[in-house]
């Protein structure tokens, strides 16, 4: 089946300084290498039209799907403990009233396959990319006439956050000591202050609350961005008012944790329908139920895994790490799940054959963008290289109808 999506040409070595340069002084990009290698990619990845019409509507099917699944999740401590949901987590969550969401945004990472396109999961907690998938995209696409970027996720997010919250500041929260969750709230503080929202960067232990009402140094919050793990924050119950009980909005609120759990499919028999998810995720099991270690078709995942750590694919991960894994599954099976491999299918690009991975974001239940990866091997991890993805615009589709 060939790939609805190429690569674009090498752009022109200055043209691209240029733009590498404005991802580091003005888009919050600090980290722009993974050792001697530019984590930008120097040409875009062109998506056809039609295609990204299917994978919006198809991401929004999920959003829809995902949101009733969530709500009867909430409710369910024996589904969280399925799902493998830390303890701490289930405890914050329990017997509360759902504190109110700022604005919801998801990102389904899509994988192109020997079937098709096919999902791996979602990032319902602390979705990334937002530089990487509006501001990079849109620089290329002014070098590529015909095709543009897919949307801005970014602005999306931070116009949704801004309509939602309250009269007061929106506080950011990120985890300190990761240079990767800074790079994402000052962007956003940036999209935040140009629709004229005044932002605070604190730490959860700096929140005083008030009857479910988040204050720092006794002024209100307006909403709260949480770009701090959901499972993290849980392991102190002061954060509570974050995931249940809470009055301040919360962008994601901390109920989104829920469905970050890789064993989310384990569940989907005693959940509304999914329809979507059923055909575009591929099967999954309890770990203990399947021969993983003596099989090909099947990937371990860690049901609480971030940037490609905690996944185990046959022929790419090393034994060591197999052997590691088969000793925690052993002590702790529902911290893990096994999902059956498909045939992911690289593309040519100027630096070699590549996998893609095409992250679609919905703001609101709304597609809202894309944010593009490149890795070298079937394993989208922390070395993947960041692509600008851009879509056929209405002007070349006539021109090449």
């Amino acid at each position: 089946m060939m790939a609805p999506l190429r690569s674009g040409p090498t752009l022109a070595p200055d043209a691209f300084e240029k733009i590498r340069r404005e991802m580091i002084l003005r888009e919050q990009k600090w980290g722009p290498q993974v050792g001697d290698v530019c984590v930008l990619a120097p040409f875009p990845l062109l998506l056809e039209a039609g295609e990204w019409g299917w994978l919006a509507r198809s991401a929004e099917a999920l959003a829809r799907e995902a949101a009733c699944a969530e709500a009867a999740i909430a409710c369910s401590p024996e589904i969280q403990r399925t799902l493998g949901v830390p303890r701490a987590l289930r405890r914050v969550l329990a017997g509360g009233r759902p504190t109110p969401a700022a604005g919801r945004i998801l990102r389904f990472d899509f994988h192109w396959t020997r079937d098709g396109w096919r999902i791996s999961e979602v990032n319902s907690d602390v979705p990334g990319g937002y530089a990487e998938a509006g501001t990079f995209a849109t620089r290329l696409a002014e070098h590529f006439p015909g095709w543009t970027a897919a949307g801005l996720p970014g602005e999306r997010w931070a116009q949704a956050i801004a309509r939602a919250a309250h009269p007061g500041p929106i506080a950011l929260l990120a985890a300190p000591g990761y240079m990767e969750d800074a790079e994402v709230v000052f962007h956003l503080a940036a999209k935040l202050r140009s629709l004229g929202r005044a932002s605070i960067l604190v730490q959860p232990e700096q929140v005083d609350w008030r009857a479910g009402r988040g204050f720092h140094r006794g002024t209100a919050i307006g909403a709260f961005l949480r770009f701090y793990q959901g499972e993290w924050l849980a392991a102190r119950a002061e954060n509570r008012p974050l995931f249940t009980d809470g009055w301040t909005p919360v962008s994601n609120p901390g109920v989104a944790a829920l469905l970050e759990s890789k064993r989310f499919a384990l569940a989907w028999d005693a959940l509304p329908p999914l329809p979507t998810w059923r055909a575009l995720l591929p099967e999954c099991r309890d770990p203990r139920e399947v021969a993983w270690r003596r099989s090909d078709e099947w990937v371990l995942k860690a049901a609480y895994s971030n940037t490609g750590d905690g996944v185990l694919i046959p022929g790419v991960s090393s034994e060591g790490a197999r052997r590691s894994a088969a000793w925690d599954v052993a002590l702790h099976p529902r911290a893990w799940v096994a999902q059956r491999r498909f045939e992911a299918r690289p593309i040519e690009t100027p630096v070699g054959p590549a996998y893609p991975c095409l992250g679609v974001y919905t703001v609101d239940g709304i597609a809202a963008g894309v944010y593009g990866r490149l890795a070298a091997r079937p394993l989208v991890a922390y070395d993947a290289r960041d692509v600008a993805v851009l879509v056929e615009s209405a002007g070349e589709r006539r021109r090449t109808a």
